[in-house]
């Protein structure tokens, strides 16, 4: 069997910025990735596949999607793009460059305009009202099983337990209420484990989650149950997944696809192709769909032959028949390799006509795909397989933020519970709301790999002083302030409504 595992992430962007880092993610990646993966999705339902992947959408991207405020901004986006584009279609001799002639942005922005005017009528179609329909008509027709996952995606090993087991449950909960069943298993944020982390996911319901491939030694082909426990842990095949995205190589970087980097600014457009690796933006060659188009169907076919050829050899090595497990971000497809959206389509049909099994990760473990309880140690999916992308020194700073912020908060909901309330605390709420946020996975990521550094410490700072500002009134009694304060963070940070700090284990 094959199954394929997408994991459809983004920090909380809304009202924390929108240029170049802060909404803007949003709108490029629905647009780019959510959007078209998704048109993927209710084209495969109409012809009857099902358990086609597994796909995870986490809280706080899910929050987003569902957001009136990002909905609004997200259709006024799409406006914008189909001006920039119609402005670059009639654009005279004044748009062009010596790299670039008028005659090539005309023909980009006509490009741009009709696929603008797809995406609005989609979006009109299909979004306006939220992403949530989309999840549960995709499950309702069998087409994906729903991976779900803690609120606002932390880093689980270096989280308190009590904060962590309190982030699951209500992650859990809040897909069960958005997509109108409950997550069977779970992407965990940045695949981190650490042993015992199988226990709290038995707990919370959790049945199989993902990890790295050399989490499991690079024997990934069966689903593993973790030390005693009943929870399966699957292993990403890296000799498959890398055929697409690896850190060095993969499809995406063919030279004919469009090149993500290289803007008409004038514009806002992608007029290039990827060309060569180390051709500079303004060396490289125009876009061309057609090229592209043939140089995806060869891909295409060449991953077809990659997946059967390991299912061959790792079914002969285990002397059974094997599952092969591949893994990626959902924004790969669309936001960072433009053509991605059709490559998955293709394949995801050419699969079943080279006789080869689709199902998703639930389907496998039902299916019998499951071996030996394996040991499983420390690991992630982050660069050297371990925590160092989270927890190095380039980092340790957050990594002190994040602690004391969280046992603040954790004192300060403690005391406000031991007084007996009965009713909902807003206060409470918020304070966990904005430890949650402070502790995001994202924010020493975005450090460790330089991608936005600024922005990801400016965030991270910003929850963290909300925290503490919170705290600070609630713990001095002035609970005016700290309702008036609470209130006002809300504000930005809306998300998780259903989040109550009264469901806090005890300490």
């Amino acid at each position: 069997m094959f199954s394929l595992v997408l994991h459809s992430h983004l920090p909380w962007l809304a009202n924390h910025g929108r240029w170049p880092v802060g909404e803007e993610w949003l709108y490029q990646s629905w647009a780019g990735s959510y959007q078209p993966v998704f048109a993927a999705l209710r084209r495969l339902a109409a012809d009857g596949f099902t358990d086609q992947l597994s796909l995870g959408i986490t809280p706080v991207l899910a929050a987003q999607l569902d957001d009136p405020h990002c909905l609004s901004a997200m259709h006024q986006w799409l406006g914008d793009w189909q001006v920039r584009a119609s402005e670059a279609a009639v654009a005279g001799d004044e748009a062009g460059t010596d790299a670039r002639p008028a005659s090539t942005i005309n023909a980009l922005g006509g490009r741009e305009y009709r696929a603008a005017a797809a995406a609005l009528t989609d979006f009109e179609t299909h979004w306006r009202h939220g992403g949530s329909a989309l999840v549960r008509s995709m499950l309702d027709a069998g087409t994906i099983e729903l991976l779900g996952g803690p609120l606002a995606h932390p880093f689980g090993p270096l989280l308190d337990p009590r904060l962590r087991d309190f982030s699951l449950r209500e992650g859990l909960a809040d897909g069960a209420q958005r997509f109108g069943s409950g997550p069977r298993g779970i992407w965990a944020p940045e695949c981190a484990y650490a042993p015992g982390m199988e226990i709290d996911y038995q707990r919370a319901g959790v049945g199989h989650f993902m990890v790295d491939g050399p989490a499991l030694h690079g024997d990934t082909s069966l689903g593993r149950p973790v030390h005693d426990s009943d929870v399966v842990a699957f292993g990403r095949d890296l000799q498959v997944s890398y055929r697409v995205w690896s850190p060095k190589s993969g499809y995406p970087g063919h030279a004919a696809y469009r090149d993500f980097h290289t803007y008409d600014h004038h514009f806002g457009l992608k007029p290039a192709r990827v060309t060569g690796r180390g051709v500079s933006g303004s060396d490289k060659k125009p876009y061309e769909p057609d090229r592209a188009q043939a140089t995806l169907e060869r891909h295409a076919a060449d991953f077809v032959d990659c997946v059967r050829a390991r299912l061959i050899d790792e079914s002969a090595r285990i002397g059974r028949p094997a599952l092969v497990v591949a893994a990626f971000d959902t924004e790969l497809f669309g936001h960072w390799w433009h053509e991605g959206p059709q490559w998955l389509e293709a394949v995801l049909r050419a699969l079943p006509e080279a006789g080869i099994r689709v199902g998703t990760l639930g389907a496998a473990r039902e299916q019998g795909y499951v071996g030996a309880p394996a040991a499983l140690q420390r690991s992630s999916w982050g660069s050297g397989k371990d925590w160092r992308v989270w927890n190095g020194p380039q980092v340790a700073d957050l990594v002190q933020i994040n602690a004391e912020v969280v046992q603040s908060a954790l004192a300060t909901v403690t005391k406000r519970g031991d007084r007996g309330l009965v009713a909902r605390d807003r206060v409470s709420d918020q304070i966990l709301r904005e430890a949650l946020l402070t502790a995001s996975s994202d924010w020493p990521f975005m450090v460790s790999k330089d991608t936005a550094a600024d922005y990801a410490r400016n965030r991270l700072y910003t929850h963290a002083h909300a925290t503490r500002e919170i705290c600070d009134a609630a713990d001095r009694g002035r609970e005016p302030l700290a309702d008036n304060l609470s209130a006002r963070w809300n504000v930005a940070d809306n998300l998780f409504p259903g989040l109550d700090a009264r469901r806090l284990g005890v300490a």
